[in-house]
């Protein structure tokens, strides 16, 4: 593998770390022109976050695909059990003032966020189960929202999936997964030379052995002659005597 691929691999993420509209709108973060208006639109625009949002984007979560009958006690109800709540924002719309399906909710300690972000996505709300993610707004570098064309998510019947987030990571490109099944390949193949490689030891180890064990039974075999021989002799000097003995 080259240095490049390496690099390439070990620098890959499934989870946007800057935001680029054209890599957002690109499920494997390959593209290279804009398959959508919306991405020309964010490409071209030169958002700042808004300034007039207060609390600190550290301690904050952003709560998605509520009920729109979910209310702010239900959400402090519900997330009150991550930690103490410092405030919560319902977004609502300026004209109706009906829930437009998500919430910012600030702890008011960090790690309540996190716990919030990591065991509160996916809790069921009324019925809905919500997406939990921390804010991206002021986190997240190059920050573009939906209505610019931005944003990340979304649903297929838009047309504007967004990827790079919890709700749709990247999927590694083909590219990359087929540099991981030649890497698997060769080290399985670099594995059976190694298998081989010890099953010829074990055999040459097992015959080594088998032929110490045969020249040791070898050996035995010609001890146990030897004695029979002496033994042999021995009888045959016991037999001469007694009869020297007796024709005396």
């Amino acid at each position: 593998m080259s240095t490049e691929d390496r690099m390439s691999e070990d620098s890959w993420t499934p989870l946007a770390k800057t935001y680029c509209p054209l890599m957002a709108g690109s499920i494997d973060r390959t593209d290279t022109e804009p398959h959508d208006h919306g991405i020309i639109r964010a490409l071209s625009s030169s958002y700042k976050p808004n300034k007039d949002v207060a609390g600190d984007p550290n301690q904050t979560v952003f709560v998605s695909r509520l009920n729109p009958k979910t209310d702010e006690d239900t959400l402090e109800s519900q997330f009150s059990y991550f930690g103490e709540i410092h405030k919560i924002r319902l977004v609502r719309d300026i004209i109706t003032g009906h829930s437009r399906g998500y919430a910012f909710v600030e702890f008011k300690e960090g790690r309540s966020a996190v716990r919030a972000e990591r065991d509160g996505h996916g809790m069921e709300i009324d019925g809905h189960e919500v997406l939990v993610d921390f804010e991206l707004e002021r986190t997240l570098p190059g920050w573009v929202p939906r209505r610019l064309g931005g944003g990340l998510g979304g649903k297929k019947e838009s047309g504007q999936l967004r990827f790079g987030c919890k709700d749709r990571p990247w999927r590694k490109p083909i590219s990359m997964q087929s540099l991981h099944a030649r890497e698997s390949f060769d080290d399985e193949r670099s594995n059976d030379g190694q298998r081989s490689m010890d099953r010829r030891r074990d055999r040459q180890r097992r015959h080594s052995r088998d032929r110490s064990l045969s020249r040791e039974q070898s050996r035995n075999r010609a001890q146990d002659r030897s004695h029979d021989r002496y033994r042999k002799r021995s009888r045959s000097s016991d037999r001469r005597r007694k009869r020297s003995r007796s024709k005396h």
